[in-house]
């Protein structure tokens, strides 16, 4: 029942702060979650200027979403595709800016949260060559999605063996179908790991060469580049220069915690491209 879910999500956030608040232990996602909901409901999020302690020991969705939402225009009308599905979550189909918009998702499988009742499209498909004609959508975002491209994506996202791969260029192929698929003047949305470049299983670092080489595929006649650092404290906007040494914590093959708490990445760059 709701309630039940209600007390227990409380308790368990609870249980997280007393615990030392530890991310992935028992009670973080409900504590990321209620963070990630008042930054929200506090936009227009401060793009060049993050108060102190924001985000503190929370991964970078908390900083993902909310950039987001405020460059997304909030009553525009139009097709909005979620290349990767990270907007599949209630919180983030439920903000205003999703209402006016015909929203789609492209993912590799199923997943267990669907939400084709409120009208939401889903399509399962490899990104880098995607069913979607030219100039069909109004907006595309691709929140920590391209750093998985061509390598293991069996650890997580699908159990199809022909997604086992280790080919860390051909997010430029995703890129490239992004453009296609934008309407002239249409927007991409896309944020990934950003610092030393490093190359594990499941997903890549991305450096400051690797981007500018995303740009030029993608060939926007605009742009607008964000970076942001985890530290101790929490989340802070940042440069290329200051970030680019950063790395990431993961959780799925590094089980003791480092001496900052990060959750994940600990630097993320946020694009706005625009066809």
């Amino acid at each position: 029942m709701k309630w039940l879910r209600a007390v227990q999500s409380r308790v368990y956030e609870k249980l997280f702060y007393v615990t030392g608040m530890k991310p992935w232990t028992r009670g973080y996602a409900e504590y990321k979650t209620k963070k990630i909901k008042q930054a929200l409901a506090n936009n227009p999020f401060k793009q060049a200027e993050l108060p102190s302690g924001y985000g503190f020991r929370i991964d970078e969705r908390v900083v993902e979403y909310p950039w987001f939402f405020a460059r997304l225009p909030e009553h525009a009308t139009g097709r909005l595709l979620d290349a990767g599905s990270v907007l599949n979550f209630d919180i983030v189909l439920r903000q205003p800016a999703m209402q006016a918009k015909k929203v789609f998702i492209s993912t590799l499988a199923p997943e267990a949260l669907c939400y084709w009742q409120d009208g939401i499209s889903y399509v399962y498909e490899d990104l880098r060559d995607s069913c979607f004609k030219s100039e069909y959508f109004d907006w595309i975002a691709s929140l920590s999605t391209i750093e998985h491209i061509g390598l293991d994506n069996t650890m997580l996202y699908t159990s199809d063996t022909t997604k086992k791969e280790d080919y860390s260029s051909s997010y430029l192929a995703a890129i490239r179908e992004y453009h296609r698929m934008l309407k002239p003047g249409g927007v991409l949305y896309l944020s990934f790991p950003f610092g030393k470049r490093q190359k594990r299983d499941w997903f890549q670092i991305f450096d400051g060469e690797m981007v500018d080489e995303l740009i030029a595929a993608f060939g926007p006649s605009r742009q607008e580049v964000f970076y942001y650092k985890y530290e101790s404290a929490g989340w802070q906007s940042s440069s290329r220069e200051l970030s680019k040494d950063a790395t990431y914590f993961d959780i799925h093959t590094q089980r003791i915690h480092d001496a900052d708490y990060a959750a994940a990445s600990r630097a993320i760059v946020c694009l706005e491209l625009v066809k």
